[in-house]
């Protein structure tokens, strides 16, 4: 319950570009290719196409979202490794919010959504740098 108070908590607080609030989560795609052209269009007949397909690879999607800013960004990767989250996390604190104080990060508790990620992908001083400048927070688990 706990879990649930703090990201209550946060999601009151008013906007301050120091202290930015933002949530990440990522998914898989499947990717499909068409094994058949789609029928040409008719008029009056609606699109006739077969729904047979070929598998084609899987693609992660990192959404980023900075609710109060009204600010979102998704990412295409080929994986969703630590790595590529840590990578994804590097990219907001020397960019987008590059002149904060600390980003307020919410995120599910996926394994790869610690610190320990930042160590798999930088040399030790560099994750020091970058998890000094992320405050995290937890998504409750089945929340």
């Amino acid at each position: 319950m706990s879990a649930m108070e703090d990201i209550l908590e946060l999601y009151k607080l008013p906007y301050n570009p120091k202290r930015p609030l933002v949530c990440l989560d990522e998914t898989s795609k499947q990717q499909v290719k068409e094994v058949r052209n789609p029928l040409p269009l008719v008029s009056g007949y609606p699109e006739r196409y077969d729904t047979e397909y070929e598998r084609n690879g899987v693609s992660n999607l990192f959404m980023i979202f900075e609710p109060l800013a009204g600010w979102r960004h998704v990412e295409v990767t080929e994986h969703r490794t630590a790595i590529d989250w840590a990578h994804q996390v590097k990219a907001l604190v020397d960019g987008r919010y590059k002149d904060a104080e600390t980003i307020v990060l919410v995120e599910d508790n996926l394994n790869t959504h610690t610190p320990a990620s930042f160590y798999k992908a930088f040399e030790p001083e560099e994750a020091r740098r970058l998890i000094n400048k992320i405050e995290f927070h937890y998504t409750p688990k089945h929340g």
